[in-house]
């Protein structure tokens, strides 16, 4: 039997960590090691407690999510952190992102769902709810790209992608998931994970939030 996935739950509000740590601590491949009322309480645990996924609140007092992810992930790079956010459309979650966070979920996640996400970022993929991410890439695609893209920005996406690879990498900027770009291209959701890794590893993307952002900057997806 392996050992339990160990999370660190960050949030300023006592209740919502209580209840994720309920929801969590159900499961024998979970459990909660410990909690952090605030960015900088959060840093003082993963100095001494091995954590292997953070779930982050965005806003909290004295140090926030998004620069709390940018101090841990320099320290700890191989630690997974999902942010978390009351709205879908919060701009801060793509600063977050470019902070390097694994993903984003909106706190009132169905508990399963939030089960799943955390295996899923443990194994190393990314957590973007399909219909918030679409929502949130049109309220901040000025943040991620200029309105009309010039040959510079295009020579962003390496040329060794092939022509399938590029349709992938346009599907994932349109916030698609594997099943969804599946359908799109008629092909098997296992074709589509072979796709999905050759463009991250040929784009050097951390995961599938930063292919989103890639294919903003190089002018795919407007």
């Amino acid at each position: 039997m392996t050992d339990p996935v160990r999370l660190l739950l960050v949030d300023d509000q006592e209740l919502v960590r209580a209840g994720f740590a309920m929801v969590l601590d159900s499961c024998d491949d979970l459990t909660v090691v410990a909690q952090a009322a605030d960015g900088e309480d959060a840093l003082r645990v993963l100095e001494t407690t091995p954590v292997d996924v953070v779930l982050m609140d965005v806003r909290m007092p004295r140090l926030d999510g998004i620069e709390t992810t940018r101090r841990a992930l320099e320290t700890h790079p191989d630690l997974r952190i999902v942010v978390l956010t009351t709205y879908d459309l919060d701009e801060s979650v793509t600063a977050a992102i470019g902070a390097g966070a694994s993903g984003f979920l909106l706190k009132d996640v169905a508990p399963q769902a939030l089960i799943e996400a955390v295996r899923t970022v443990h194994r190393g993929d990314s957590v973007v709810d399909p219909v918030s991410t679409r929502r949130l890439l049109r309220r901040t695609a000025p943040l991620l790209a200029e309105p009309e893209p010039d040959r510079q920005q295009q020579a962003a996406v390496p040329g060794e992608l092939t022509p399938r690879e590029r349709d992938v990498l346009v599907l994932i900027g349109r916030g698609l998931t594997n099943s969804e770009i599946a359908a799109e291209l008629v092909v098997s959701e296992a074709t589509v994970k072979t796709h999905v890794g050759h463009v991250l590893a040929k784009t050097q993307s951390r995961d599938r939030v930063q292919a989103v952002a890639l294919a903003f900057r190089a002018g795919l997806v407007t």
